[in-house]
C-alpha cells in the first residue's frame, strides 16, 4: 500500500442520492488506508457537471484523473488507486 501525500478523490453526487452515501460508505475506509482526502461535488447547481454525470452519479474520479461511475466495489476503487 502506497500513500498519495495528500491527494484527494473526487465524489460527484447529486440531492437525496442514496447510492452516494453507499458510494461515500465504500470510499471511506479506502480513503483512510491510503491516506486521503474526499472531495464531494453536489452536480445539482451547475449546468455542466449535470450535463456530464447527472444519470451516472455517484461517480468517482481519483487523482490521476480517472472516473468509475456507480456501481463499483471497494477492491474496484483500490485497484484504480494502485494503478
Amino acid at each position: 500500500m502506497s500513500s498519495s501525500g495528500g491527494s484527494k478523490i473526487t465524489i460527484y453526487t447529486g440531492p437525496n442520492c442514496h447510492l452516494c452515501e453507499q458510494a461515500k460508505g465504500l470510499l471511506y475506509p479506502l480513503i483512510k488506508e491510503w491516506g486521503m482526502g474526499l472531495v464531494e461535488v453536489n452536480i445539482e447547481n451547475n449546468a455542466n457537471l449535470k450535463a456530464e454525470y447527472g444519470f451516472r452519479i455517484p461517480v468517482i474520479r481519483t487523482p490521476d484523473g480517472q472516473e468509475k461511475g456507480w456501481p463499483f466495489t471497494g477492491a474496484q476503487i483500490s485497484r484504480m488507486l494502485g494503478s
